[in-house]
């Protein structure tokens, strides 16, 4: 992926608009049950235009991946590191702006079409959020 190693276990990974610095600490014996204190993945974030060129980056590399897949949102594809953690590339189309405008993000639960049969099984067991945005509106 391009990172530059800093000694013998942290990586630095940066691009024209954002980088991170990745430590790879010794796996546990045993694989970590999904909750509280496990990572399920890492994303990575990068253009629709440049996301099939990562596809092929890692299949030049022999890294298993899934294909890529379509979120509705944007496209992933998945891959697991030396660790076993499991990472994703996602590009950045067409965003979730596909579906409400930009200035009603947050303002309701949007989902893709494939959930939306399941949409109040979803928001039953969904805790609400304060409203960032009342409380400007309440300042005015």
């Amino acid at each position: 992926m391009g990172a530059e190693a800093r000694d013998g276990r942290e990586w630095e990974i940066r691009g024209e608009r954002r980088g991170a610095r990745y430590v790879l600490d010794a796996p546990p014996d045993a694989r970590g049950l999904q909750g509280a204190g496990t990572v399920h993945h890492v994303a990575f974030g990068t253009t629709v235009a440049e996301h099939p060129e990562w596809y092929e980056r890692i299949r030049v590399a022999g890294v298993h991946s899934s294909p890529i897949i379509d979120r509705h949102y944007f496209h992933s594809i998945y891959f697991r590191e030396p660790g076993g953690v499991l990472f994703e590339i996602a590009d950045d189309g067409p965003g979730f702006t596909v579906d409400v405008p930009l200035e009603e993000l947050g303002s309701k639960v949007i989902l893709p079409p494939q959930l939306e049969p399941r949409r109040a099984q979803i928001e039953a067991i969904l805790t609400p959020l304060p409203d960032p945005r009342a409380s400007r509106t309440a300042q005015r």
